[in-house]
């Protein structure tokens, strides 16, 4: 069942006040106690830790949280060796998980199998060998949604992904791809540039987020109003000053009429690795105020700078998504495997009960919608929902 409600409000039910740390009644939320007892400073260093404070919120609070239906606004349907669980496995966990719809991608490079290598490798991190631009990609999701229903392909919101932002021939490419279906992409992304190992690995000319090629896509992408998910780290693995932030100012100057959904904020898990990036909220509320087409998405990285290190929603965070209702989403960030999907936006679920329940269906449900090309998703599209308990 899905709600189709035109407005936020149409789409709670039984609305009530929650208080984070009290039940509905004015009692104590167990939760309170539960996550006072687990130290979290020793798990800061790996990345889906707030999936434990996400697991012991759902236990002891289940009576007064929200419950959701989400918008994953990042799944990429492939992985670096362009291999999928599929599309009827990614349905069928989007049901378990309470994911109405999905922003479905491919992955814009594949790993080289290298004879040196002793194995075939698992991820692009797997070994030295090198991963390239891979533009069939987008074909594998393309065909993966139309073998469904029309009901059934209303529930993906496809972005294409497969180009070499490094090539000024790219816009000719996605431009081809988008007058072949007109109507069908979406968005474009997840443009990776800035990216860790990856971008190490990654064959020729390395991507920035201020690459002539990449300014070229991003005025296409205005020209069909289109927006454009980017990957572009905030720093590298050894500083702690944001040295790459002026690349991705650059590319929101150089068209200001590109909608650009920033993925994870900038963090990777290898940032994190080493220590949390210093002052990455005071970062995102300049730019925010700074560009007004600038977006962010809550996903992979980022997670662990929402909550605090007792599992707590991170009140700075909290203020931040409230002063700037409208400028975020919040995804899973799967890659080509979908068994933990359910984890992967339940996450999400203690932040989200600790916001204001409009501003949570908005970044949890809808933010998205108004990003998309005018005549996306209709009102014969199905509209995700949260309800109240």
């Amino acid at each position: 069942m899905h709600c189709r409600g035109s407005r936020p409000n149409d789409c709670f039910s039984n609305p009530g006040k929650r208080t984070w740390g009290l039940g509905s009644n004015g009692t104590e939320n167990p939760l309170t106690k539960e996550v006072s007892r687990i130290n979290f400073k020793k798990y800061t260093r790996f990345l889906y830790l707030p999936i434990l404070a996400s697991s012991i919120f759902l236990a002891s609070y289940a009576t007064y949280a929200r419950q959701y239906q989400f918008l994953d606004a990042e799944l990429h349907f492939v992985d670096p060796q362009q291999r999928t669980d599929g599309i009827q496995n990614l349905l069928n966990n989007m049901n378990k998980a309470a994911v109405d719809t999905v922003v479905v991608t491919g992955f814009p490079v594949t790993k080289k199998w290298a004879a040196s290598e002793p194995k075939r490798p698992r991820y692009y991190s797997g070994d030295d060998a090198p991963v390239y631009w891979y533009s069939a990609t987008d074909q594998i999701v393309y065909d993966a949604i139309m073998s469904l229903p029309p009901k059934e392909k209303g529930r993906f919101i496809p972005f294409l992904s497969g180009f070499n932002p490094t090539d000024l021939n790219a816009v000719e490419h996605i431009e081809r791809l988008l007058q072949r279906d007109p109507g069908f992409w979406q968005g474009i992304g997840e443009v990776f540039t800035r990216h860790d190992e990856l971008t190490v690995l990654t064959e020729g000319e390395k991507p920035t987020a201020s690459h002539p090629a990449l300014i070229r896509v991003l005025k296409l992408a205005a020209r069909y109003h289109l927006p454009v998910m980017l990957h572009s780290n905030i720093t590298s693995v050894r500083e702690q000053k944001p040295i790459y932030l002026g690349e991705l100012e650059q590319a929101l100057a150089a068209s200001p009429e590109t909608i650009v959904i920033w993925a994870h904020a900038g963090m990777s898990a290898a940032i994190n690795r080493r220590k949390s990036f210093k002052g990455l909220a005071k970062i995102v509320d300049r730019l925010l105020k700074k560009y007004d087409n600038l977006n962010i998405l809550l996903s992979w990285a980022v997670i662990k700078y929402l909550y605090d290190e007792k599992g707590r929603p991170n009140t700075t965070w909290l203020s931040l998504v409230e002063k700037y209702p409208d400028r975020f989403v919040l995804g899973s960030d799967k890659v080509g495997r979908f068994n933990r999907l359910k984890e992967g936006v339940e996450v999400f679920k203690p932040f989200l009960d600790a916001l204001p329940k409009e501003t949570a269906q908005r970044v949890a449900a809808t933010n998205l919608f108004q990003w998309l090309p005018h005549t996306a998703h209709s009102s014969s599209m199905n509209q995700p929902r949260l309800n109240d308990h």
